[in-house]
């Protein structure tokens, strides 16, 4: 049996789009002479579908496309996802499920049985899981065809009181087939490798996993769908954050075989450079599937805004990014000398609009509010808010998407204007720690000089009062990093971290900064998400929680 599996990029509720992109793939792979082609978990709608899967008609727009790609299925059959009615009273309304379609039907249905409700996943608030479990027969060979997180309860801290797998051995299968959304982060790809291998290895039987590519709002989905024999040795490896079909063929009921070159990865990419591939395709899909082309942003001579600044002119081009210098009273020569080399090595549009005037009517009109009191605080603000006046005014005026620059270690402690350098349509590095903003610096420096030496290598400032610095503020970024990844990715109390070594008063410091901004965050733009543990849906805090506070 020879059997294809498409790696594609789908657009959540883009029923057209999604369909017509299936149907080319199922042709594609009956010219090839496969048996069976294989999409992803949700294909149909996209993934995460979220609300939308509570409306009756999307859930029938579901089924529509279905039966037009089951229609394409005349010599060939496929595998596909997609939300489906639980015509079971009792329970959620729907299920997720997948169709498998033989001779322009429907022949098999299966439905997920664990459903994730941690993290990013919401899966239990829309579907039923499923709780019987059977094989498909095919071309001589019997299927055991599970989807996602059906696959991922063999962990030493298991979250589900079944495994599918236990339940379709029992059938005597002899290929398993799993369609997946699983999202990107900088270690899943290995996390992921490990769990599938050891799935095929348990239970001696060839393994293929198909999984999607592209960015949903927030969400990025970096593909490596993965083949391996009954050993749980990785046979094949698609390619990463890339559109791909592949093909391969199970020669007898035990060994699954390349038809092409292998595309396994020859070494396995860094955190930085796996980062800066998924943040190109965050920006790119972000921009593309809302229908925008270009993007602007306020560019100061800093770190992260020249990051973000590269990072969107190779995601979109350069034509299509427009960066706005905006100085103020406090803005130094070197600043604005650095912002003016980058657009020079970019060559994308810029502009400069001082905004000395415009702080200076604030601060006039406001001072018979402040009663002479001193600059503080209130006047930084100000002029950060005037920035953020400036770039919303000319998104209205020509249509542009407002690029957030915000790092992860300021969005973590609150190091940022609300309404102000906050605000935006998309946080670019808004996952990405400072720490890792300067690796990701040298990463996009690897081949030429893009972003000035200078702006790597200055101490950092927001340069809303005289000789500003971050430290002033902040500890140094390399000991606020760590004391933040172990709160926030590892979910270790003050005590822990503590422990480990670093100084009390600043460990308490931090985690209370952070704590104190959760209402920041709670306004400010979706984040890509690029680390296990990201700002957003991924992490739930109450705004006034007293704890660790």
């Amino acid at each position: 049996m020879k059997i294809a599996l498409a790696q594609l990029n789908y657009h959540v509720g883009n029923f057209e789009s999604n369909t017509a992109k299936i149907i080319s793939h199922i042709h594609q792979a009956e010219e090839q002479g496969a048996d069976l082609v294989v999409f992803a978990e949700l294909c149909v709608c996209g993934y995460p579908s979220r609300d939308f899967l509570e409306f009756r008609e999307f859930i029938g727009l579901c089924e529509e496309a279905a039966q037009k790609i089951a229609a394409e299925c005349r010599n060939i059959a496929c595998i596909i996802g997609l939300p489906t009615v639980n015509n079971n009273p009792e329970g959620k309304d729907l299920n997720n499920s997948a169709y498998f379609i033989e001779n322009r039907e429907v022949k098999a249905i299966v439905n997920k049985a664990l459903l994730p409700n941690y993290d990013i996943f919401d899966e239990y608030r829309y579907f039923e899981p499923s709780t019987t479990f059977k094989c498909i027969d095919f071309k001589g060979h019997r299927i055991a065809l599970t989807i996602c997180e059906d696959l991922w309860n063999t962990l030493e801290n298991p979250l589900y009181v079944t495994r599918p797998m236990d339940e379709l051995i029992t059938e005597g299968p002899d290929v398993m087939i799993n369609i997946a959304a699983s999202p990107f982060s900088y270690n899943h790809d290995e996390e992921r490798i490990d769990i599938l291998s050891d799935n095929a290895r348990r239970y001696q039987l060839p393994l293929l996993y198909v999984n999607h590519i592209g960015a949903q709002t927030e969400l990025i989905f970096d593909g490596g769908s993965l083949i391996f024999d009954k050993t749980g040795e990785l046979v094949d490896e698609l390619p990463y954050f890339k559109e791909s079909i592949a093909y391969y063929s199970l020669e007898d009921k035990s060994d699954v075989k390349l038809l092409q070159p292998s595309t396994k990865r020859t070494r396995k990419e860094g955190d930085i450079e796996q980062i800066h591939r998924a943040l190109v395709l965050g920006i790119q899909d972000y921009f593309y599937k809302s229908g925008f082309k270009s993007a602007i942003l306020g560019l100061s001579g800093g770190i992260d805004s020249a990051v973000v600044c590269a990072l969107a002119a190779e995601a979109l081009g350069p034509q299509n990014v427009m960066a706005v210098l905006l100085p103020s009273r406090f803005s130094s020569d070197h600043s604005i000398k650095d912002a003016e080399d980058l657009v020079k090595n970019l060559g994308c549009k810029h502009e400069i609009v001082p905004i000395r005037h415009i702080t200076e009517a604030f601060e006039s009109t406001l001072q018979p509010q402040f009663h002479n009191l001193p600059f503080n605080i209130a006047e930084e603000n100000i002029q950060s808010r005037s920035r953020a006046v400036v770039l919303m005014a000319m998104c209205n005026k020509f249509g542009y998407i407002l690029l957030n620059t915000s790092n992860k270690s300021e969005a973590a402690v609150g190091y940022g204007t609300l309404y102000g350098d906050m605000c935006g349509g998309i946080s670019v590095i808004g996952d990405v720690y400072k720490t890792q903003v300067f690796e990701l610096a040298r990463y996009l420096n690897r081949e030429r000089e893009i972003i000035p030496e200078n702006t790597i290598v200055k101490p950092p400032s927001a340069e809303l009062r005289p000789n500003q610095k971050d430290t002033d503020s902040l500890p140094e970024y390399d000991i606020l990093d760590p004391i933040l990844t172990q709160y926030i990715e590892n979910r270790c109390s003050s005590g822990e971290i503590i422990k480990m070594g670093y100084d009390e008063s600043t460990v308490r410091r931090v985690l209370r900064l952070v704590n104190l901004a959760e209402h920041k965050r709670y306004q400010t733009p979706p984040i890509l998400r690029v680390s296990p543990k990201a700002f957003g849906m991924g992490r739930r805090m109450p705004i006034v929680g007293k704890y660790l506070s």
